[in-house]
């Protein structure tokens, strides 16, 4: 069996999602399985609705607004009375009730109660458009067989009971599921962290032990660089499982970090092609050479801040120090994605995703001298090479600079 994933730009309009049926058509889609992931902007939408209802304003007209965008999709696919426009207004209106009645005061547990909306209308969609058009398949509700704990927005798969699930079906048909989500033992709505659809098309790839995983996207394959920030960019052909774990881990956007570990285990090779021609050759991750063509990766995260902390007591840096620092990094979820340690200064770039860096410096202040930058880009280079750097903006006046086997990483303050 082989799985696809289609992500959001994949099936963000009604002509994307005619692109489905003529990816299929063109590829083979006996033993197949989708995996589709919100519609467009969607689960943007979704999370404006959490916001809305948290603040007590006005979240039934956004939900009205995404019942709308989403009827309209329908229309345009199947131009007659089907019953596909029911189950949407269901769907919206099973939301509403939730919303409506909730008493859990658990920010984490409503956003997946609400968030999950988004790819179970894309998948009622697409199955019936799909059914429409003669493709016939078979919709699933993910949730009854992905089954996680009840760590809400980043749920652990239960692997036991997932993989058990999953033995009763019947590999001879054409599937659709939802990605991201899942349910705990209680059955509510878990999701497996943003951009989680990848990883459940590796769950089920690693479940049914498939042949193999496509993932579906607006590129060419996997590239060595963005092409919004750096031009002349390379599509790598190959990259080993361990090299694009290596890449991900330094924050390249094309992979999720854990989708890459299920297909290791089970030397299951991932494809990533292109949506818009199938033709291409794409890019695959496997086993063998760790990257071809072998070329310098570049990888970017702005948005960061550089911390330098020292002792008010002129102490060298050491293990308690380190200790003690990262204990409030991790009380305030204060992710680190680069540490630099001489005699008396440890230096850190880091991200406030959950803007917690104000309580972490009132922490720090009460036992060492901090010093802040804020706007910083650092910039990754895997398999550097002697001027790779260059084609970096300001390299030159780059802040922190650090170098080990494979990979060199910069830190520039950006100017305004």
């Amino acid at each position: 069996m082989k799985i696809y994933k289609f992500g959001g730009a994949s099936v963000k309009d009604a002509t994307n999602v005619q692109n489905v049926e003529k990816v299929l058509k063109a590829t083979g889609y006996q033993n197949c399985f989708l995996v589709v992931s919100a519609m467009g902007k969607t689960t943007n939408a979704l999370e404006d609705v959490v916001s809305a209802y948290r603040n007590k304003e006005d979240y039934l007209s956004l939900l009205n607004e995404i019942e709308r965008f989403h009827i309209n999709i329908a229309k345009e696919l199947i131009p007659e009375i089907h019953p596909v426009f029911e189950q949407i207004i269901k769907l919206i209106a099973e939301v509403k009730t939730f919303l409506s009645l909730n008493k859990s005061p658990k920010y984490d547990f409503v956003y997946d109660q609400v968030i999950s909306l988004g790819e179970l209308l894309s998948t009622k969609i697409i199955s019936a458009y799909l059914n429409f058009k003669g493709i016939e398949n078979q919709w699933i509700d993910a949730r009854e067989y992905i089954k996680t704990n009840n760590f809400y927005r980043e749920g652990k798969v239960d692997w036991e009971k997932t993989e058990k699930n999953f033995k009763g079906l019947d590999e001879d048909k054409l599937y659709i599921t939802q990605g991201f989500i899942g349910s705990d033992e209680n059955n509510f709505t878990t999701t497996l962290g943003r951009e989680g659809s990848d990883y459940t098309g590796a769950i089920i790839a690693y479940c049914l032990n498939a042949d193999s995983l496509s993932i579906w996207k607006d590129v060419k394959g996997v590239l060595n660089a963005d092409p919004r920030v750096f031009s002349n960019t390379q599509i790598l052909k190959e990259i080993s499982y361990e090299e694009a774990i290596e890449l991900a881990y330094y924050g390249a956007s094309v992979i999720h970090p854990k989708t890459l570990q299920p297909l290791q285990s089970k030397n299951i090779p991932l494809y990533v092609k292109c949506f818009e021609d199938p033709s291409l050759p794409g890019s695959v991750i496997k086993q063998g050479k760790r990257l071809d063509p072998l070329v310098p990766c570049y990888i970017v995260k702005k948005n960061q801040i550089t911390l330098s902390i020292s002792s008010k007591s002129f102490s060298f840096i050491d293990e308690e120090i380190i200790k003690d620092v990262y204990e409030k990094l991790s009380d305030n979820k204060i992710k680190v994605n680069l540490i630099q340690i001489s005699a008396i200064t440890l230096l850190l770039c880091i991200e406030d995703k959950f803007h917690n860096l104000e309580q972490l410096i009132e922490d720090l202040d009460q036992k060492y001298k901090v010093s802040m930058v804020t706007d910083c880009t650092l910039y990754t280079i895997r398999h550097a090479q002697k001027d790779s750097e260059n084609i970096i903006p300001n390299h030159d006046k780059a802040i922190v600079r650090q170098s080990a086997i494979n990979t060199l990483q910069l830190v520039v303050k950006e100017e305004k």
